[in-house]
Formats: structure tokens, sequence, C-alpha cells
């Protein structure tokens, strides 16, 4: 009997795979606007590979719907009123977005909270070196990646240099047809007996992640004349030296556009998705939103890849303050209005979930994980292992979010990362329900997470939008 229920049971796991999914029910009106989002999308994605640039991109959005810099507000000392719309930006790698309604913001708010941080090769303070004729960037890889998947790719340099004047250089090179590239070196199979017998974590090292930038000798110099004409090129071009190195963020992404994946053309193949998907379907369905009796709220923040640290991360008092000065504009402020505003907010940590690949079916739960093109993907926890820090979202929170999308038509799944004890992840979801408020991860299922290259069904991207749209509305 026990081997006959076991059977059964595996039986009904592989018949999560044949389910139909978001794709059938659409007629030719939503597959014209799927489309039109995930153009938009790709656009984004393509030129928005830094979280500088996504907030810049943003902000242009947001102000061409009409919202403004709450900044200029406080400054200007003017006051809010219900139907306005404001928005604030940290460091230039963060935003937040409001939509004033008509109730008491004590009363709550109603957020999507999304990270614009990815995974990356930062470039070193002191970075710039020559052996063998060859010039190299050091870097420091940031986020959680598998190192050998960095090497031989085309990459492009984006970021800023901040020269001790004040002013700024923005740097992004590697992108336009007839921009350089720049790469990873790795050994060539011929001599790699001794390489391939190490693990795939240890194969390349992180302090082998360095840049090949140049090979061409600057004319006259005796000693590291490649490096010199690689540093009067960036003098030619930024107008920067060596030691302004010490003040850049510059980083390391692949190089190129997103594109559609597919015969059928119906994933995006790109950098980024983790996680800017979600923040841009976040944006955009914050972005359609008109008049509200309860605030809306969409949130952009950094560092989620790293912990959520820094000034720039969530776990900063960014927000906080923002929400402080927004209740002072509304004559709504006090310290208890302000504990009672996040305490009776409901959110969704949009973020990314992992993807049923059936080329490694052992790393998932077929019951429990999400699928491409079934739509927007809800984990009541994330965590490692037991759980180990998760939100974990309340099952009344849960069943009030499935009345309204049901109600609304929204394609969901609910999935965990993978098997059990495989390992786990985190998102922003834990810090914000310090606060009190109702939280759970939703978002868009991704293969290949983490990777240079990412893949998403353009379904989910569609189906997500209309379930943050359906949220912010309820």
């Amino acid at each position: 009997m026990a081997q006959a229920k076991k059977k059964s049971t595996v039986s009904k796991a592989q018949d999560e795979t044949k389910k139909p999914g978001a794709w059938l029910k659409y007629g030719k009106k939503e597959l014209q606007e799927l489309e039109a989002l995930c153009s938009g999308y790709e656009d984004f994605l393509s030129e928005c590979k830094t979280e500088r640039e996504s907030v810049t991109e943003a902000v242009r959005q947001t102000e061409k719907a009409g919202y403004r810099d709450l900044a200029k507000i406080v400054s200007q000392k003017k006051k809010l009123k219900p139907g306005d719309k404001v928005y604030a930006v940290n460091m230039h790698k963060a935003l937040v977005l409001f939509n004033l309604g008509s109730d008491p913001l004590e009363q709550g708010l109603t957020i999507l909270g999304a990270h614009i941080d990815s995974c990356r090769l930062d470039v070193k303070q002191n970075p710039l070196y020559e052996d063998s004729g060859m010039a190299f960037l050091d870097t420091h890889y940031y986020g959680g990646i598998k190192k050998y998947q960095w090497v031989t790719l085309p990459l492009a340099l984006h970021g800023v240099i901040a020269k001790k004047d004040g002013t700024t250089v923005t740097v992004r090179l590697g992108e336009d047809p007839g921009d350089p590239v720049f790469c990873v070196t790795d050994l060539l199979i011929h001599l790699s007996q001794e390489q391939l017998k190490k693990s795939a974590a240890t194969v390349i090292e992180g302090e082998n992640l360095d840049i090949l930038v140049g090979n061409q000798p600057l004319k006259g110099k005796d000693k590291d004349a490649v490096k010199a004409g690689v540093l009067k090129l960036l003098y030619d071009k930024y107008g920067v030296s060596e030691d302004d190195f010490l003040s850049a963020e510059l980083c390391l992404v692949p190089a190129g556009r997103a594109r559609d994946l597919g015969f059928d053309r119906s994933m995006i193949l790109a950098y980024g998705h983790d996680d800017r998907v979600c923040a841009y379907t976040s944006l955009q369905a914050m972005l359609k939103t008109g008049k509200m009796q309860r605030t809306a709220c969409c949130l952009l923040v950094d560092k989620e890849e790293i912990g959520s640290v820094g000034a720039t991360g969530m776990r900063s008092r960014f927000f906080e303050n923002t929400l402080c000065e927004l209740l002072n504009c509304l004559g709504q402020y006090s310290e208890l209005g302000t504990r009672r505003c996040l305490e009776n907010s409901v959110m969704l940590s949009s973020d990314v979930s992992s993807a049923y690949d059936p080329l490694y079916a052992q790393a998932f739960d077929k019951k429990n994980v999400a699928y491409l093109g079934r739509g927007m993907v809800f984990n009541k926890f994330t965590g490692a292992r037991g759980k180990s820090g998760s939100n974990d979202a309340n099952a009344e929170y849960v069943a009030k979010l499935r009345a309204i999308l049901d109600k609304k038509g929204v394609s969901y799944q609910f999935a965990e990362l993978g098997k059990v004890d495989l390992g786990g992840g985190g998102t922003i979801a834990y810090i914000m329900s310090l606060y009190g408020m109702e939280v759970i991860d939703s978002g868009v299922a991704v293969l290949s997470m983490h990777a240079p290259w990412e893949a998403v069904s353009k379904a989910d991207v569609y189906e997500t939008c209309k379930g943050y749209l359906a949220f912010l509305g309820l």
C-alpha cells in the first residue's frame, strides 16, 4: 500500500508539468498588450544595466506620468493633498513613488517593493595593471555568481567616475555597435588537464576575474607602455587620471541588448532579469494607477544581492525617512501615526523565483515549483533549509490576495525556490515585515538565475504586471 501511494504521488507531480499555462487564454488584444509591455521591458533592460541607470530611466518615466520630486516640495515648504503623485531618490540608486489616496496615511499603504541591483563584476579602486604586454582591470565580483560563467564573454563597462573638482563622468562603453568590448580570459582546453580537475566552485578563482583592456603600447614609454596607452585613452575620452579610479563606481556587465528567445519569440534572454523584471513591472503598474482610495507606493532599492545593506539598501532608513516627510507635507505627521502607517501597510516583495528546468529536475520539487508561462509566482516563504531568514506570509493575507487576483483573472502559481535541503534565497520581504505589515514574495519565474544571461517567459511578465496593478487597487 505504501508503495502504491508513493507511485500515485509521483504521477500527480509529473502532471504538474502538463497543466495549461497562461498563453492559451489570450486573444488578439491581450497578445498585443503583452508584446507592447515586453518590448518596453527589453528596451529598459538594454539601457539600464546598473541601479543608477535604472533610477535615471524610472525618474524620466515617472515625471512624464506627472509625478513631482518630493525633495523640491519639502524645500519649498509646500503642502500635499490626496491625488498628488510624488517621488524621492536616494543617492541616485534607489527610488520610491507615492500616489496619494483619499484615506489617511495612518491606515496604511499598498506597496510594491523590488530591487534594481544585479550580479556583476565591480572594478576595484586600484585596478589598472600591465602584465606580459597586456593591460587588465582588477575586479571584485558582486553578488552570488558562478564565476566560471563570466569568462570569455563580451563585457561592457558601465558606471561613473567622480573627480576631485566635483564633476562626475558617466561611462558606458561596449553597448553600441562601434564600441570595443572587454573580457575575462580562460585557459585553452589543450592545457586544461589540471584545471578541469578542480570543482566548479574553484575552476575560476575570484582573483582571476580580471578584465583584458589593452595590448597596444604607447610610443616613447619604456615601462608599462600598454597601461600608459590605456590611461591616455581614458584621459582623452573622459578627462580622468589613474587616481580618479579611487572615486569611481565602475562595473562590467554582459554587453548587448535583451533579445527574444525561441522560434516562437515567447521568452526573453537578457542580463539582469533578477530583479529588473519585477522592478519594471512594478513601475509600469504604479504608473497606470489613477485616483486611489488607499495610497499606492512603488519602492525600488539597491544592494539586495549583498544583503540589502548600506545607505541605498532596504535596511537603510530611506523609506522610513521619506514616509515621515510625506506625512509632514500632508499635515499628518506624528511618531505614532508613522508607526501605524507602517504597521497597517501591505506589501508584495516583488522578486523573482526559480523556474523549473527539466534538465536539472533533481533540484526541484515538481509539486512546489514555478513553471514558465504559468503566470506570476508567489513564494509564501523563502529562506534556506529550515526557512532560515524567511518572512513566511500569513494564511489570511494569502487568501485575500488569491481572491483579488481571481477576480481580475490573473494567472498565478505558488512555489518554493527548490528542494528543501539544497539551499535557498532571500529578498527584502523580511525587512519590511519587521514593521508588522503583511508581506509576501511575488514575481516572475527565471531560468538560469544569477547567470550573465537569464531567461523569462513573456506571459509571466504580462501576468505579473496585471497582478501588481490588481494588488495596488485592492
